[in-house]
């Protein structure tokens, strides 16, 4: 069945009232995490992440917000995405999600759960698409080359098995968390004692560095030659 294009403004709205201090949960809302990533494919320069990570509302009503702007240029044009994330505090699960891509490529997804089920949308020029992906306890969405998202899984444990969607290649996945090991990791001019993880399902393999704080230092996907580094820590 055909259905208009999406519309991105309400959930915007949402991050506007965010940025300016009050939401429509009536609360103050405060920056967990915000900065910048460098990105490199296959070894070259290719663009940035610019970053903020806001959490609202308390106890049943709070939500988490990260958005972010991503330019990245694989040698063809530059590709710009603005995604859009709602997660829930307690167990980091994604709840709402959406993307605008612009630039070399052109489209616009957005992932809502409703009930058992995310219901997927994309749009592009030449039409519309939609897709359900089961919603498994604390699903995940990490978007790739958004390096900010794996924020939302700084808490896994040794052994534990992430769902996560991954809306632009349109795959659902089961991530399994490696043992975590102690690494330096350097962020602009110094170097910060990192913990990091491996998140694997087959032959996709993601490793992922945070500090003390659960804040994200530094991604690695080898397959796809993406690799994010920090480029500042704030507080």
């Amino acid at each position: 069945m055909a259905a208009g294009p999406l519309r991105l403004v309400p959930f915007l709205a949402l991050v506007c009232a965010l940025a300016a201090g009050t939401t429509r949960l009536g609360a103050q809302s405060v920056v967990v995490d915000e900065g910048a990533f460098a990105i490199t494919l296959n070894g070259r320069a290719a663009g940035t992440e610019r970053f903020t990570i806001r959490r609202a509302g308390v106890g049943d009503d709070a939500i988490v917000i990260a958005n972010a702007v991503v330019q990245l240029n694989a040698g063809g044009g530059v590709t710009e995405l603005r995604p859009l994330l709602e997660a829930t505090p307690l167990d980091d699960a994604s709840a709402n999600y959406q993307l605008k891509v612009s630039g070399e490529e052109s489209a616009e997804i957005s992932v809502r759960l409703a009930g058992r089920r995310y219901v997927s949308r994309l749009h592009t020029e030449v039409g519309e698409e939609e897709r359900e992906y089961l919603a498994r306890p604390g699903t995940r969405v990490l978007e790739e080359g958004v390096a900010h998202h794996y924020y939302f899984v700084r808490t896994a444990r040794e052994g534990a098995r992430i769902p996560a969607i991954l809306p632009r290649v349109r795959r659902q996945v089961q991530l399994t968390v490696s043992a975590p090991s102690e690494e330096e990791v350097r962020v602009g001019a110094i170097r910060v004692q990192a913990r990091k993880i491996t998140l694997s399902a087959g032959d996709d393999v993601r490793h992922v560095w945070f500090d003390a704080q659960g804040r994200v230092l530094r991604v690695e996907i080898p397959a796809a030659g993406y690799v994010a580094v920090r480029e500042d820590l704030v507080g």
